[in-house]
C-alpha cells in the first residue's frame, strides 16, 4: 500500500505558499492507518526500547498506537503550559520568534532508550528540541520516526544525529 494516496494535500493552507499534508485522510481509512503502524513497528523491530515519546499534538496519535503495540510507557511532549506536574522545558527558533515544549521530569530516567515520534518532519526545530528534553533527563535516542519527511525544509538532515526515518517524503510541489 502507498500511504502517499492516503495523505491529502491542501494546496496555500494555513496560508499562501504552502502546500500542507494532512494526515487526517490516513487516520479516517482504517486499513492506511492499520499499514501505517505496520511499518512503524517493522522499522523498530528487534530494538532494544524503554518509551516511545510523542510529539503535540500528532504525534500523540501515532506514538501512543506505536507504544501500544510495542507495550511501551508512552511520555508526552507538550506545548508550553499544558502539562499539570513538575516539568522541564526547551526552547526552538521558530520563523519569527521562540517557542518552547515542555515534558514532565519524571517521564524518563537515565538510560531510557527512547524513540520520539511525530506526524511531519519539516524544519526539525520542535523535534531537536523534544530529543534536547529527553537527554537532558538521561535518555538515549534510537530513533526520531515520522510519518512523513519533507526534506526540502532540511529537518532530517538538522536531526541527523538521532538516526530518523519516515514512511513517506513529499519533495518540492
Amino acid at each position: 500500500m502507498d500511504l502517499t494516496q492516503h495523505i491529502r494535500t491542501v494546496p496555500n493552507w494555513p496560508k499562501q505558499g504552502i502546500m500542507f499534508r494532512d494526515i487526517t485522510s490516513l487516520l479516517e481509512n482504517p486499513d492506511a492507518f492499520a499499514h501505517c503502524m505496520n511499518l512503524f513497528v517493522s522499522k523498530l523491530n528487534g530494538k532494544k526500547l524503554d518509551k516511545i515519546v510523542g510529539i503535540d499534538s500528532r504525534g500523540f496519535i501515532f506514538g501512543a498506537a506505536l507504544a501500544q503495540r510495542l507495550h511501551l510507557p508512552f511520555v508526552l511532549v507538550r506545548k508550553k503550559g499544558k502539562l499539570p506536574g513538575e516539568t522541564i522545558s526547551e526552547e526552538y527558533a521558530l520563523e519569527y520568534g521562540t517557542d518552547s515544549v515542555e515534558m514532565h521530569r519524571n517521564s524518563i530516567s537515565y538510560g531510557d532508550k527512547v524513540v520520539v515520534v511525530d506526524d511531519l518532519i519539516a524544519t526539525g526545530g520542535t523535534c531537536l528540541a523534544a530529543c534536547k528534553l529527553v537527554e537532558k533527563l538521561g535518555g538515549e535516542i534510537i530513533h526520531c520516526g515520522f510519518v512523513i519527511d519533507l526534506p526540502d525544509l532540511g529537518g532530517s538532515k538538522k536531526i541527523a544525529e538521532y538516526n530518523p526515518f519516515f514512511l513517506v517524503e513529499f519533495e518540492g510541489e
